[in-house]
């Protein structure tokens, strides 16, 4: 015993030193005009956008990991300076905003880190990432030669810098940082600031590479980056970009593979298959680093969503969407492009390239390097294409690049998709008791009687007030009328001109409406009858914000509030006209915030705890709170809440922010069919077309207790809590096409199994969906086969030449496109979760110029002169 018990000490010793070793090794990292080099090698590099604040820690093992799987070399994050600085020289590195914790767990999953300190991100973030004490400095001006904000700009530039330094986070100290950047997209708006802009990036580049980080620094869109700084480019297609310094590589930062939501719009999204054409594209004309923005967009949680107007989701139509889960097809066919990609990786970085032009719009890619070869094929035309390169002939669909490692064989084209597509699906807690509402009408007394904290004698702008502690602010005047002045008339129009974005009015203590700001415009001017008294007549006016602007120049200067006004009545001048009274000039008393939200109302250990009142639940009606308890769903799926019935608000959930809420802004009805081929803009490729703009809000398994759980909303416009209920997010319906010789395979994700398959065909089978028949030609096997391969497993895959013979082969050529061929393999499986059964339907038909009617067309393409007709998805057994 004593002799193992030494061997096991001394191997435990050992192995805690080589693991220390590999924690310790260094990479040297620096570049040329091709690429980006790591201990004396060209890198082709793929990375991907996860914002730390906008998940959990918690969360973080798993999206990086996913990433990992995914393909990625590197996940990217911005430095959100506000959430650390809230206030001057008040620092937060606690949650989700343990920066450290997230690099090192990028460490820990063997990826490099790209550090966009900026400290100016965008990112939809509410003010771009500033501090909002930075507003209120005397003298200040952002993003220019300012010497206040540059002072403040290098001081926590440098505060991040020393923290990453200190962990030995920085790739020649044994870390992941590889790539470091300073300011952001700055050349987008730089002419706007004429020459105190140009010395200020100067400024930037110089104060950079002070800091010493001994590895490159990047300027995304900054095509006069001082040098050593690398120029990159952001957008949906970065294939044309060149750098402007011959000596700096091909880098491509921010690859949009979606794009974010706003209040009141339809959901954009961009297909899998245009997101692989722009990536194919970039490595094809010689880029070397790409980013995708965003790999995982999550949730704007609390405040943080920017705009005005973002949505509290940032799902961004995500190769991970915003709960973490896989997005099929997007993740696995981005996936496939990857292992292409690094196939090629050596004659990307250090070959030389030459083109064989088919037709306009068309051509071949050649990279040589030592006798070595990589091809890409291009058809930048809609319609497909054959053609025929160095003695063989290829099938080139519309709006597509194919990928040939060995110029000989395409192992990927961007348009063919055969990976899995998975719908996720919402599902109802099995067994939850009806939820149990107590409410609290917030405390308006003292306001609706003009009774403020402070006065001014003007209409303040709203954030240089707030400081956005809050997104509501309280305009209060006293407005004395003789009773001889309103003899004649008393019903005046109450008319508010407001910056924005949200206007709640009282009169003489009387609720009298609400307006917000749509599309895009969130000036607008308020208007609602009223009825003056002799003597004081109060107004009390709660403007709220949504969001604070975050892109363009002197974007920090848009003005929010009912600045300025005017505020006037106008009433009917007894024959004289309209009689106007402007009381933008009176005094106005002004209140921060609103008191459960001073209070802390939605904390259990509040003063106002005991407020809460059970009984003659008060609906539809402005400015209540609502509150309610719940259990932890079982399970590890993630979990949102319905926030059906309600208006627009803020929620909490045991004491923490969920963010802002607005079930009753309907989306526009502008979604239409959606085409892959043709450059891609947001406005195409819309979904949710007139229903609620957000719906379910996510609600992260670490803000939950093992016991009670409590739900906080405040209700700003009215609303009724009844039907809100809790649900779980997994895969509803999976599917997926196979081509003969590929390779079928399936996946519950997470802990569910495949419990059964209902039907499977490989042969020329009949019918539609729920009512398959075997055809003229099949195998008896093939139920069998697939039975054996998936049932009971989470993840299956067969081969399909392995079911069996069909019997099929004098129908079937794949070499000529004169046969009449038609084969077609069918599984549909079923998933067990909790109860709900989800049904699995994979299915893949060719017919030359017959249109088979199947459950959903998803795609169509050319394959080997035959017409590919799939995805397919079965909604129900």
């Amino acid at each position: 015993m004593g002799t193992k018990y030494r061997y096991d000490l001394l191997l435990l010793l050992l192995l805690g030193s080589y693991l220390s070793s590999l924690s310790l090794a260094t990479d040297q990292v620096s570049f040329d005009g091709r690429a980006i080099i790591i201990n004396g090698e060209r890198r082709v590099l793929l990375s991907g956008s996860i914002h730390y604040p906008r998940s959990t820690p918690e969360m973080w093992p798993d999206l990086i990991q996913k990433a990992k799987e995914g393909g990625l070399d590197a996940i990217e994050t911005y430095v959100f300076w506000d959430v650390h600085e809230p206030r001057y020289r008040e620092y937060n590195f606690e949650g989700n905003l343990d920066i450290i914790r997230f690099l090192k767990s990028i460490q820990e999953a063997g990826l490099y880190a790209v550090l966009r300190i900026g400290p100016y991100v965008c990112a939809e973030w509410s003010y771009g990432g500033f501090p909002r004490w930075l507003h209120q400095m005397k003298g200040i001006e952002l993003r220019t030669d300012n010497e206040i904000y540059k002072n403040e700009m290098q001081n926590f530039t440098t505060l991040i810098v020393d923290m990453v330094k200190k962990e030995n986070l920085l790739a020649p100290q044994g870390g992941p940082i590889i790539l470091t950047q300073i300011e952001n997209e700055y050349g987008n708006i730089a002419d706007k600031y004429g020459a105190r802009g140009k010395e200020y990036i100067k400024w930037c580049a110089k104060m950079a590479e002070s800091l010493d980080v001994k590895v490159p620094w990047i300027m995304c869109q900054q095509s006069d980056a001082p040098p050593p700084m690398i120029n990159t480019c952001n957008g949906f297609y970065c294939h044309n970009f060149k750098p402007t310094n011959p000596n700096t590589p091909k880098m491509w930062t921010e690859n949009w593979t979606g794009w974010f939501k706003a209040w009141g719009l339809s959901n954009p999204t961009r297909p899998a298959e245009d997101v692989a054409y722009a990536v194919a594209r970039f490595f094809e004309t010689g880029g070397t680093f790409q980013n995708y923005y965003m790999y995982h967009g999550g949730t704007n949680f609390g405040r943080t969503s920017g705009g005005p107007y973002i949505t509290t989701s940032y799902d961004y139509d995500a190769p991970l969407d915003e709960y973490g889960n896989l997005r099929q097809p997007k993740w696995g066919h981005l996936k496939q492009l990857h292992s292409a990609i690094k196939a090629m990786e050596k004659v990307l970085a250090y070959g030389q390239s030459s083109q064989t032009n088919f037709k306009d719009g068309a051509w071949a890619t050649k990279f040589t390097n030592n006798g070595t070869s990589g091809c890409f094929m291009v058809n930048r035309n809609n319609d497909d294409l054959e053609v025929a390169f160095e003695g063989n002939n290829y099938s080139l669909p519309g709006w597509s690049v194919s990928v040939l490692p060995d110029c000989k064989n395409e192992v990927y084209n961007t348009a063919k998709v055969t990976t899995q597509t998975s719908l996720m699906a919402k599902k109802p807690i099995s067994g939850s008791p009806q939820l149990t509402w107590q409410w609290w009408g917030e405390r308006t007394k003292d306001v609706l009687q003009g009774k403020g904290t402070f006065s001014t004698k003007n209409l303040n702008e709203q954030l240089m007030t707030t400081g956005d502690s809050s997104d509501y602010l309280w305009y209060m005047a006293r407005i004395p009328f003789s009773k001889s002045s309103i003899e004649h008339n008393r019903e005046f129009t109450l008319r508010v001109n407001t910056t924005g974005h949200v206007l709640h009015a009282f009169f003489n203590k009387q609720y009298v409406g609400n307006r917000y700001g749509k599309d895009g415009n969130y000036k607008f001017v308020f208007e609602a009858p009223v009825t003056l008294k002799p003597k004081a007549n109060t107004i009390a006016l709660l403007s709220a914000t949504v969001g604070l602007a975050n892109y363009g120049a002197f974007f920090d200067l848009s003005p929010t509030g009912i600045i300025g006004g005017p505020v006037q009545l106008i009433g009917d001048g007894n024959g004289q006209g309209n009689l106007t009274y402007d009381l933008s000039s009176y005094i106005w008393s002004y209140k921060i915030g609103v008191h459960g939200e001073n209070k802390k109302i939605y904390s259990d250990e509040s003063r106002l705890a005991s407020s809460w009142r059970s009984n003659n639940l008060r609906i539809n009606k402005p400015l209540i709170w609502y509150k309610t308890t719940f259990s932890l769903p079982n399970g590890d799926e993630p979990v949102v809440v319905d926030l059906q019935g309600m208006g627009k608000g803020q929620a909490w959930v045991n004491g923490q922010s969920i963010g802002r809420y607005w079930t009753s802004f309907t989306s526009k009805s502008d979604c239409s069919a959606c085409d892959y081929r043709g450059e891609y803009k947001p406005e195409r490729c819309r979904t949710e077309c007139g229903v609620p703009t957000q719906r379910w809000y996510h609600i992260p398994r670490s803000f939950l207790n093992s016991g009670t759980n409590t739900l906080v909303l405040f209700e700003e416009m009215g609303g009724n809590p009844s039907a809100i209920n809790f649900q779980t997010v997994a895969v509803g319906t999976a599917c997926t096409s196979v081509p003969q010789g590929g390779k079928l395979e399936l996946s519950c994700q997470g802990s569910r199994t495949i419990s059964n398959i209902e039907f499977a065909s490989y042969g020329d089978a009949k019918g539609s969906c729920g009512s398959f028949q075997k055809g003229t030609c099949d195998t008896d096997t093939a139920l069998d086969a697939v039975k054996e391969a998936c049932v009971g497993k989470s993840t299956c895959s067969i081969d399909v030449n392995d079911i069996a013979n069909t019997g099929c082969q004098s129908f079937l050529s794949a070499d000529s496109a004169e046969n009449k061929s038609n084969i077609s393999f069918f599984c549909f499986s079923v998933c067990d979760f909790h109860g709900w059964v989800f049904c699995v339907l994979c299915a893949l038909r060719f017919d030359d110029g017959i249109a088979v009617e199947l459950c959903f067309l998803h795609r169509e393409s050319g394959l080997d002169g035959h017409e590919w007709l799939g995805v397919f998805m079965l909604n129900s057994c």
